[in-house]
């Protein structure tokens, strides 16, 4: 996380660090599969290699500085995303987009141009660039998980260390009524601003699962009829899991990664429910004492050992392998290993303000069609861990790295 008093140098190793991931990101795919697109929903992967720089260039030397890009016109090619809307696909063809080589070069020239004026660039647009560019780098990764594995340069991938393991027991957790607290102070550092303002709800008392609802578990929910979910394979009787670079049995001591919709149809099958944003925040950072922490597990810096994110592996690791990371109450990774549904609509906290330089980032999907997720996955980068911030995707998408677990409200 960048400091207000962050010099030019440790802004620019910050960007080269997530530049450097980013660039290997890239590197996963072979340069013929870079012009396709694995999620229909989403453009071709070559936009958001423009994309990026696009941003950065705009964000940190255009809005702010009012500098003149070396490529206005790509600039406005590759400025703008899609909203995963099945309903409305792209039609773009290959032949739409610049040669990779002359995306290069708009790569090249555009990070030359943000690197000469870094020193002059706001630290709330410096900030704003990395995040955009952390998002970016789990995006990419789901994006990627969707291709063939002849499509990727699989040699030298780590292998997937797993094991089918055996499905943990169901345990439930008691959470007492209490305050939850969401959002940020205006005056506590960079945050989007769907974020802000800080408000505190009463949450009455609830029982959650301690673990994220496994493969396992739900097995037998498929076994009763439902569709497989999206990242599981079936060949002949035998069920896999698909992973990045391979597939593995499927182990049932895994997060089931689901859309919101099949969290939703489990939750009701089994009788329960499933977390509101509220809830989530209670059981995550409150404590029987009726205080907040920054992190499940207290005020420490998320490590490894707290769970599986930042990039510490490409899939999941079992629910019960950071017993460091558990919240006061005894919920388990609760952050990483697979963001967590909620019921909750994304709507703004009172006070909520847009963003001046990039107004549309939250306030566009205030439709009741979005719904939050929370915590983190594999790939979500340390720096998105902050308990204030908010995650949303359509109740259908069935690419994220997303999981759930089930409530029993009293």
């Amino acid at each position: 996380m960048i400091s207000i008093e962050a010099s030019a140098g440790t802004l620019l190793e910050e960007l080269n660090s997530i530049r450097a991931e980013t660039d290997r990101l890239f590197r996963v795919l072979k340069s013929d599969a870079l012009y396709d697109r694995p999620i229909s929903q989403r453009h071709r992967v070559l936009f958001y290699i423009g994309h990026l720089e696009s941003f950065d260039s705009i964000q940190m030397c255009g809005e702010p500085l009012g500098l003149q890009s070396p490529d206005a016109a790509l600039d406005t090619l590759f400025r703008a995303g899609i909203d995963p809307d099945s309903s409305h696909l792209p039609s773009d063809t290959p032949a739409d987009w610049p040669s990779l080589d002359a995306i290069q070069r708009y790569v090249d020239l555009s990070r030359a141009h943000v690197d000469r004026h870094l020193e002059h660039v706001p630290v709330s647009a410096a900030q704003m660039a990395l995040e955009h560019r952390y998002m970016h780098a789990e995006t990419l990764a789901y994006m990627f998980h969707n291709f063939e594995y002849d499509r990727k340069n699989i040699n030298g991938a780590p292998p997937l260390a797993h094991s089918r393991g055996v499905t943990p027991a169901v345990k439930w957790c008691d959470i007492p009524g209490g305050e939850a607290v969401l959002g940020k102070r205006r005056d506590s550092g960079f945050g989007w601003d769907n974020e802000f303002e800080q408000v505190s709800r009463f949450v009455p008392a609830f029982r959650v699962q301690s673990n994220k609802v496994t493969n396992g578990e739900y097995l037998q929910f498929v076994r009763q009829g439902a569709a497989l979910p999206h990242f599981w394979k079936k060949r002949g009787d035998a069920l896999f899991y698909r992973g990045m670079f391979q597939e593995v049995p499927l182990p049932l001591d895994w997060p089931v990664y689901v859309s919101l919709e099949e969290a939703r149809a489990y939750a009701k099958w089994t009788g329960k429910d499933l977390l509101t944003e509220e809830q989530f925040h209670r059981a995550a950072y409150g404590t029987p004492a009726d205080q907040v922490r920054d992190y499940p597990w207290g005020s420490t810096p998320p490590t490894h050992e707290h769970g599986n994110f930042n990039f510490k592996r490409w899939d999941p690791e079992p629910v019960t392998a950071t017993p460091k990371g558990s919240s006061a109450f005894g919920v388990n990774q609760l952050v990483g290993n697979g963001w967590e549904w909620t019921k909750t609509a994304f709507s703004p906290f009172p006070g909520f303000r847009p963003n001046e330089s990039y107004p549309g980032y939250s306030a566009d999907f205030f439709d009741g069609r979005h719904f939050v997720i929370k915590g983190g996955s594999p790939r979500t980068a340390a720096a998105l861990l902050r308990s204030s911030f908010r995650n949303w995707f359509r109740p259908d998408y069935p690419y994220v790295y997303a999981t759930f677990r089930c409530v029993e409200n009293n």
